[in-house]
């Protein structure tokens, strides 16, 4: 597996905080219900967004050698008003400024605590980049705005990420629904179809016994599901009906619901 360069994940928070900045001043109402999240609205999402981006921020920026709870980090609390779409917004994008500022300042390999046990900046870098990715295509859902295209390069690497995620969770958290995701002998196959010819956008997941083994190329699974490559991604996630135009399942669908279900950060 390779990561993106540093400085690309960078790049690529600032540009999806912009797109979730871009759906708080739509006109969008903030107290809508995110479907895809439907404990929270517009505006939950927007704070949970950026009290991560200032979390990271301080992690990053004080080299943290342990974890630091969430309330310690300047400006985590948010506007002090609900329903103040102008407030939000300019609350989010100093969050976005603090986070990558701290995080082109350390470098990919300074010290930075992480609850996956990689404790650089450069996992954080990474884990914001998706973060935003998925939770900027949850805003738009909520605000009934047409979803953006991720880069490919981007999409490509959530995916990485996310499989990396669920078998993390498998290891660490024996009660963990994820652990559900045993099943020898079955497998998902992701197919990614209108990608650059030199970006490999096919996956095989094994559910294995040991837990979730996956890489990268073109092979026979239980399940496939072939589509767009944002739309898998968000697909994968849970974030796409299985039935979104564009989306094909061929095989045993009941498999990819039971990903769908149990695949979780916990």
């Amino acid at each position: 597996m390779t990561l993106l360069r540093h400085d690309r994940y960078c790049d690529e928070i600032v540009h999806q905080v912009g797109l979730l900045r871009a759906v708080v001043t739509s006109g969008a109402d903030v107290a809508a219900t995110v479907p895809t999240c439907p404990d929270w609205t517009l505006e939950d999402l927007v704070r949970h967004v950026g009290r991560a981006l200032r979390w990271c921020g301080l992690l990053v920026g004080t080299r943290a050698e342990e974890d630091i709870p969430v309330d310690r980090a300047p400006g985590s609390e948010g506007p002090a008003v609900t329903g103040d779409a102008a407030a939000l917004d300019a609350w989010l994008a100093r969050s976005g400024e603090v986070v990558v500022g701290a995080l082109r300042e350390a470098g990919p390999d300074a010290r930075a605590w992480s609850w996956a046990g990689d404790d650089t900046a450069g996992f954080w870098a990474r884990r914001m980049t998706h973060e935003l990715v998925v939770h900027q295509a949850d805003a738009a859902l909520a605000a009934g705005l047409p979803l953006r295209a991720v880069a490919p390069e981007v999409a490509a690497d959530a995916v990485d990420e996310w499989l990396d995620i669920v078998r993390f969770v498998q290891r660490v958290l024996p009660g963990a629904a994820a652990n559900e995701l045993r099943a020898p002998g079955s497998s998902i196959h992701l197919h990614a179809t209108g990608t650059p010819t030199e970006l490999d956008t096919e996956w095989l997941v094994d559910l294995a016994d040991e837990g979730v083994v996956w890489r990268r190329g073109h092979e026979k699974a239980t399940v496939t599901l072939r589509g767009p490559l944002t739309d898998v991604l968000l697909a994968f996630y849970g974030r796409l009906p299985l039935d979104t135009p564009g989306l094909d399942v061929l095989g045993d669908r009941k498999l990819l619901e039971l990903w769908l279900e149990k695949a979780t950060f916990g």
